[in-house]
């Protein structure tokens, strides 16, 4: 095989590899445009279900437990659901794109593109327990804790 052979060879099993690719990149993200995730704030008071890009879809309130909260209760409950919701649908998107990124460099020699998923998702992914929290998490946390704590007094 000369020079010019091979390099037609490459060429085309690039090609392959890219068209390929375009297919699963394709295929996740109609997957993903009709994913969400519920899940319940630890008190159990909330329920929130989120989208794939870590909008909120619905919130729901369980057991009218609502009224009886205090506004900072009830929102931080809220906070804490979403940023699970959140951090679980990154997880997710995370996942169904590394797995199309891990099949395009297999045996091959080509470049590829590894996303910065820090930069993606931001807080998101550090949400569910990954990685430091943030000073928003702990302050969140933090609150939290204190709610649960005055909870228990009554």
């Amino acid at each position: 095989m000369d020079l010019n052979e091979e390099m037609a060879a490459r060429v085309a099993e690039a090609r392959e590899r890219l068209e390929s690719t375009k297919a699963a990149v394709a295929r996740a993200r109609a997957e993903l445009n009709e994913a969400s995730t519920t899940v319940r704030s630890k008190d159990r008071s909330v329920e929130v279900t989120v989208g794939p890009q870590g909008e909120l879809k619905r919130v729901k309130f369980l057991d009218e437990k609502y009224r009886t909260m205090e506004a900072a209760q009830l929102s931080a409950a809220i906070v804490e659901a979403a940023d699970k919701g959140r951090a679980v649908m990154a997880r997710r998107v995370k996942e169904t794109f590394s797995e199309i990124s891990r099949i395009g460099r297999s045996g091959s020699d080509l470049p590829s593109y590894t996303p910065d998923w820090d930069q993606i998702f931001g807080s998101a992914l550090k949400a569910g327990g990954r990685g430091a929290p943030s000073r928003r998490d702990r302050t969140t946390r933090k609150l939290h804790d204190e709610i649960v704590e005055d909870g228990d007094d009554v």
